[in-house]
C-alpha cells in the first residue's frame, strides 16, 4: 500500500463507518482492485460451479471454458464499472444508493444486499468448517462430531472477525500477500487434480446445446460477479479520484477472471470424468478424495485460506450495509453482529439441513433478481453523470436533499420494483422436482428455462429508469452557502 492515513492504517481498527472519505485521505492504485477480487475468488466454490456446467447444463469442457471466460470476466467488468461510483463519492455502494432511491426508498435494495451478504457468508463459513474438520481428521485422526463442528465454525468466524474488524487497510494488505500464498498452494493442488482427470471421457464428451451455453453464462455471472456488484464501491472508496475508471474495470475483470476461469474449468474437467463432485453434499471431502493422501494437508490449508479471503470481504461489506440500514453502532461492532448471524447460519447448514447444493442454487437464483434490478437502475444513473452530496448522503431526515418525495425517489423505486416483478415472472427456484420454492408464470419460457430471469430484471430496471427518470436531475445542486456566495 502506498500511504497510510489516520482512518485507514494497517493493523489498527478502521474508525470510519459509511461517511464519505475526504480527498485528503484517499490513496492507493487501481491494482488494489485486482488483488481484492483475486482474493475473493480463489476459494473452492468455483469448482462446484464448473461441475454444475457439465452435470446439469450438459456442456463439454470447451464450452464450459468459454462460459467461464465470458461469465467471469464479463460480470466482474461490471463490478469494476459500478465501483467507479465509490471512487467518485467516497462512500460504500449502498450508502451512495441513497442518492438514487431516496433515504427511505433505499431501504429495500439495502436489505436485499444485506441478505445476499449473509447468505454468501453462511455458505463460505460452512464450506470452510468442513475443510477444517477434514484437516483435523487427516492430521490427528479425529472423527467429526457436533462439538468439533461448532469449534471449527467458531475458529473460522474468529479469523473472519479479526480481519474484517480491523478494516479496509488491513484487508487490502492481506489480500495481496495471502492471495500469493494461497494462490500458489491452489496451483499445486490443481496440478494434482488435473492428473486424476479421465481424459478419454473428457475429450469424447459431446457438445451441449447453445441454450446450455447461454444458461451457463447466466449461471456463472449470477454466481460470481452479480453477487459482488453491490460491493465494489466499498473497496474503491479510498482510491484517489485521479485513478482512471478504465483501470478499475480491467483490474476487477482480470483479478476475478483469472482464478475463476481456472477453478471453473477444473471443476468441469473433474466432473466430465466423474460426476461425483456435482452431487457431493460435502464438496471439500469430494475433492480431497481425488488427491493422494499426502496432499491432503496442503490442500485443506489452501481451501481454508481461500474461503477466508472471500469471507472477510463479504463480512466487511455486510457491516457497512447494516449501518446503512440504520444500525447505529461503530463499524467494527456491526461486523460482530454479522458474524453472530453467520455462526447461526453455519449451525443450520451443518447440523440441521440435509442438502448443501439445493439451498445454494436456490439462494443464488432468487437473490440474483432484485440485485440485478438494482444494478440496472444504478448503471443508468451512473451513465447520466451522477454526482454526490456528502452532507445529503448522511442526512436521513426530511431536510436531506435526497429525501425527494416522502423519502422515495419514485422513478428509481418504481423501476426497481417493476424489474423485480419482471424478473420473477421468468424465474423458478427449486431444490428438486418435488421441492419448488417459487415458480413464475413464464418460468417455462426460453428465458426462464435458461435461467435468465436475473438478466430480464437488469434490462427492465435499466429501461424503465431510463424512461421514468429522464427528467429527474442526477447532479447535486450547489450548497446554499456556496450558491449565495457566487451570486
Amino acid at each position: 500500500m502506498a500511504v497510510s492515513t489516520k482512518n485507514d492504517r494497517v493493523g489498527t481498527v478502521e474508525t470510519r463507518g459509511i461517511e464519505p472519505v475526504p480527498d485528503s485521505e484517499r490513496h492507493g492504485h487501481a491494482s488494489q482492485m485486482f488483488w481484492t477480487w483475486f482474493a475473493a475468488n480463489i476459494s473452492l466454490l468455483g469448482l462446484p460451479l464448473g461441475a454444475t456446467l457439465v452435470a446439469f447444463r450438459g456442456l463439454n469442457i470447451w464450452q464450459a471454458a468459454l462460459v467461464a471466460v465470458v461469465g467471469s470476466f464479463g460480470s466482474f467488468a461490471l463490478v469494476g464499472a459500478l465501483s467507479i461510483a465509490g471512487q467518485k463519492g467516497g462512500a460504500p455502494a449502498l450508502t451512495l444508493s441513497r442518492a438514487v432511491f431516496g433515504q427511505r426508498g433505499n431501504a429495500g435494495p439495502t436489505l436485499i444486499t444485506w441478505l445476499s451478504r449473509v447468505g454468501w457468508e453462511t455458505i463460505t463459513t460452512t464450506t470452510a468448517a468442513y475443510a477444517l474438520l477434514a484437516l483435523l481428521g487427516v492430521a490427528f485422526g479425529v472423527d467429526q462430531n457436533t462439538f468439533l463442528t461448532v469449534v471449527c465454525l467458531l475458529v473460522f468466524i474468529a479469523c473472519t472477525l479479526l480481519i474484517s474488524g480491523l478494516g479496509h487497510a488491513t484487508i487490502m494488505w492481506i489480500n495481496k500477500w495471502a492471495t500469493v500464498l494461497f494462490g500458489v498452494l491452489n496451483l499445486i493442488v490443481m496440478g494434482f487434480l488435473v492428473a486424476t482427470v479421465d481424459w478419454s471421457k473428457v475429450l469424447d464428451a459431446p457438445s451441449g446445446p447453445t441454450s446450455g451455453v447461454i444458461a451457463g453464462i447466466g449461471f456463472i455471472a449470477a454466481g460470481t460477479g452479480i453477487g459482488w456488484a453491490n460491493a465494489g464501491a466499498d473497496y474503491a472508496r479510498y482510491l484517489p479520484r485521479s485513478v482512471p475508471g478504465s483501470r478499475l474495470i480491467s483490474a476487477s475483470a482480470f483479478g476475478a477472471g483469472i482464478p475463476l476461469v481456472l477453478l471453473i474449468s477444473l471443476g468441469s474437467l473433474l466432473t466430465a470424468g466423474d460426476p461425483a463432485l456435482a452431487t457431493a453434499s460435502d464438496p471439500v471431502a469430494a475433492i480431497n478424495a481425488m488427491l493422494p493422501s499426502w496432499m491432503a494437508v496442503p490442500y485443506l490449508i489452501a481451501a481454508f485460506g481461500g474461503l477466508l479471503m472471500s469471507n472477510h470481504l463479504s463480512t466487511y461489506s455486510a457491516g457497512l450495509t447494516m449501518i446503512t440500514l440504520g444500525l447505529k453502532v461503530p463499524r467494527a461492532a456491526a461486523v460482530l453482529v454479522d458474524v453472530v448471524l453467520m455462526f447461526l447460519g453455519g449451525i443450520y447448514f451443518m447440523l440441521i439441513a440435509g442438502d448443501f447444493y439445493g439451498p445454494f442454487s436456490t439462494f443464488l437464483t432468487l437473490l440474483a433478481v432484485p440485485i440485478s434490478a438494482w444494478i440496472g437502475v444504478i448503471a443508468v444513473d451512473s451513465l447520466r453523470g451522477r454526482t454526490y452530496d456528502d452532507t445529503a448522503l448522511m442526512d436521513t431526515t426530511r431536510t436531506s436533499r435526497y429525501w425527494y418525495t416522502g423519502g422515495f425517489r419514485l422513478p428509481a423505486v418504481l423501476a426497481w420494483v417493476a424489474a423485480i416483478v419482471a424478473g420473477l415472472l421468468f424465474t423458478e427456484a427449486s431444490t428438486g422436482k418435488d421441492d419448488v420454492w417459487f415458480s413464475g408464470p413464464l418460468a417455462g419460457s426460453w428465458f426462464g428455462t435458461n435461467g435468465l430471469g436475473w438478466a430480464v430484471s437488469m434490462v427492465v430496471g435499466a429501461a424503465v429508469y431510463l424512461v421514468a427518470g429522464r427528467r429527474s436531475p442526477v447532479t447535486a445542486a450547489p450548497e446554499p452557502a456556496l450558491e449565495e456566495a457566487t451570486r
